[in-house]
C-alpha cells in the first residue's frame, strides 16, 4: 500500500509530464512541442524531468534533514568523484563559492592583504569581487577576441613579488591556452584558481579544467550545466582548502562533521565535548566553537537530492550543449557581419552558450533586437568591462584595457541549452541566417573587415 507521500510523488510525475507539453517558460523544462508564432526560445533553463520534483518531495516528506544534511554530504561526494577531485562543499551560490573558496585559499595558502591575484576585467561580477572582499588586489589582464579569454600573452608582463594566483574564469565555458598557463604557473610558483561556474565539465588535452587548478568553484543556478534552483561547489584536492571553506560557510565554526555524523553524540572527532577553548576553564560543545568569521552560506538538503539526479544526466546535458553550439555556429561560417568564438585545439568545451561577436555597435544592436522581436533571448556578455561600473571603478583605469572596452559595443550570446528541443534550435538556426541575410540584401559588404 502507498503512502500518502508515495501518492503525491505519483501525481507529481503525471502533473509535471503534462506541464512539459502544455506550457512554456524556463521553468517548465524539456518541453516536447514548440509553437513557433508564440513561444519564447530561452537561452538557458534547467535540464530537468519529472525525477527532479520527485526528489524534492521525497526529500520534504522522507528526509531527516531541511537544511543541510545527507543528501547534500552525498551529492558533495558523488560531485567530487564525477569531477576527479578529492573534497567539496556545496554552499547556497557560485558567488558563494567564490567567496568561501578565496576566503580558504588565502588563510591555507598564508596570503596577506595586498597580495595580487590576476583576473579578467570582463566577466562576472562575483569572479573579482571576493578578490576584494578578502583584501587581496585584482590585476586585470585585457582579452583578446579570439576566445574573449583574457590574454594569456600578456600575463607576464603584470607579475610582481606580490602576485599570488591566476584566477581564471572561461567564456561561456571556452578555455584559454591551458599549456600557457600551466608553464607561467610553474615559473612564477604560481596558483591557478577557476571559477569553473560557466565551464563545468569543460576539458583540456582529455583532463577536466578543474584538475589543473588549486582550486574550483562551481554554480547551479538555472541557466547552468546542472541546476538545483540555486547553490554552488567548491572543490579542490587539497582537503585543507575545503575544511577551511566549509568553516567560512558554516558560520566559521571549527566542527567539520557533516551528514549522519552531526547526529553522533560524539562528532566526528570522537571528542566533542571537551576543553577547546583556552581561556575557558570549561566543557565546551565542539559544535560552538568559532575559528573563522564566517557566514550562514548553507543550501537545503532537498537541494544535495536534486543534484544527485543532475549528476546522472551530467554526460547527456554536456553532449547536447556541444551539440547545439556547433549547429549554431555552422550559422556564421560564411558570415560577413559576425562570428562566434573559436575553440582551442586541446579543449573541448562545456558550453554555456553561443557567444556572438559582431562586426559593430549598430550591427550587434540591430542582431539582438531582431532575435528578441522573434521571441529568442539573448544576453550581454554579462558585465562588459567591469571598470566601468560604479562598484569596481576605483580598481582600476578602465581606459587602459581597450578589446575589454568593445565588449558591451559588439558581443553577446544565445543559448545552447540542452533544454533547447530540436525544433527550437531550427528556429533560432533560421532567424540567424535571416537577419544575415537581410544585412546582405542592403547592399553593405564586409568582406574584409575585421570581426
Amino acid at each position: 500500500m502507498l503512502t500518502i507521500g508515495q501518492k503525491i510523488i505519483s501525481e507529481l510525475r503525471l502533473s509535471a509530464e503534462q506541464a512539459r507539453n502544455e506550457f512554456s517558460f524556463p521553468y517548465i523544462c524539456n518541453k516536447k512541442t514548440f509553437d513557433p508564432t508564440k513561444d519564447k526560445v530561452y537561452y538557458s533553463g534547467p535540464y530537468w524531468d519529472d525525477e527532479e520534483p520527485a526528489a524534492i518531495l521525497d526529500s520534504v516528506i522522507h528526509g531527516k534533514w531541511l537544511s543541510s544534511g545527507e543528501k547534500i554530504h552525498q551529492f558533495e561526494i558523488q560531485f567530487s568523484k564525477k569531477f576527479n577531485l578529492a573534497k567539496s562543499v556545496m554552499v547556497n551560490s557560485g558567488s558563494s563559492a567564490n567567496l568561501v573558496m578565496v576566503g580558504a585559499l588565502k588563510k591555507v595558502l598564508s596570503w596577506v592583504d595586498g597580495d595580487e591575484i590576476i583576473v579578467s576585467p570582463v566577466g562576472f561580477p562575483t569572479t573579482v569581487a571576493p578578490i576584494c572582499q578578502h583584501g587581496l588586489k585584482p590585476v586585470f589582464i585585457d582579452i583578446e577576441f579570439d576566445t574573449l579569454n583574457f590574454d594569456v600573452d600578456l600575463i607576464e608582463e603584470k607579475i610582481t613579488s606580490k602576485t599570488k594566483a591566476i584566477f581564471i574564469s572561461p567564456v561561456l565555458g571556452n578555455p584559454p591556452d591551458f599549456d600557457k598557463l600551466i608553464e607561467i604557473k610553474n615559473k612564477y610558483n604560481l596558483e591557478l584558481i577557476l571559477d569553473n561556474c560557466d565551464s563545468l565539465g569543460g576539458k583540456w588535452n582529455d583532463k577536466f579544467l578543474s584538475e589543473y587548478a588549486i582550486a574550483s568553484s562551481a554554480s547551479f543556478y538555472p541557466a547552468h550545466h546542472m541546476c538545483t534552483g540555486e547553490g554552488g561547489m567548491v572543490s579542490s584536492n587539497n582537503e585543507d582548502v575545503i575544511k577551511v571553506a566549509r568553516s567560512l560557510a558554516w558560520w566559521g565554526r571549527d566542527c567539520y562533521c557533516v551528514g549522519s555524523a552531526n547526529l553522533l553524540c560524539k562528532g566526528t572527532c570522537g571528542n566533542r565535548f571537551d576543553n577547546w577553548l583556552s581561556d575557558y576553564d570549561g566543557i565546551v560543545d565542539h559544535k560552538y566553537i568559532f575559528t573563522n568569521m564566517g557566514y550562514n552560506l548553507k543550501p537545503l538538503d532537498l537541494q544535495g537530492a536534486i543534484g544527485l539526479k543532475q549528476l546522472q544526466k551530467f554526460d547527456e546535458i554536456h553532449k547536447k550543449r556541444r551539440e547545439n553550439k556547433n549547429i549554431l555556429s555552422e550559422c556564421f561560417k560564411t558570415s560577413e557581419i559576425a562570428r562566434t568564438v573559436n575553440e582551442l585545439p586541446s579543449a573541448e568545451t562545456g558550453w554555456f552558450g553561443v557567444p556572438i561577436i559582431c562586426k559593430d555597435k549598430d550591427i550587434k544592436d540591430r542582431f539582438v533586437k531582431y532575435l528578441e522581436d522573434n521571441r529568442i533571448q539573448t544576453r550581454n556578455y554579462f558585465a562588459g568591462n567591469i571598470l566601468i561600473h560604479p562598484a569596481y571603478k576605483h580598481l582600476d583605469d578602465y581606459s587602459k584595457y581597450p578589446n575589454s572596452n568593445k565588449v558591451l559595443d559588439k558581443v553577446f550570446f544565445i543559448g545552447s541549452s540542452p533544454s533547447l528541443n530540436a525544433d527550437m534550435i531550427s528556429y533560432v538556426k533560421d532567424h540567424l541566417f535571416q537577419f544575415q541575410e537581410q544585412e546582405h540584401m542592403k547592399g553593405k559588404s564586409w568582406y574584409g573587415a575585421e570581426l
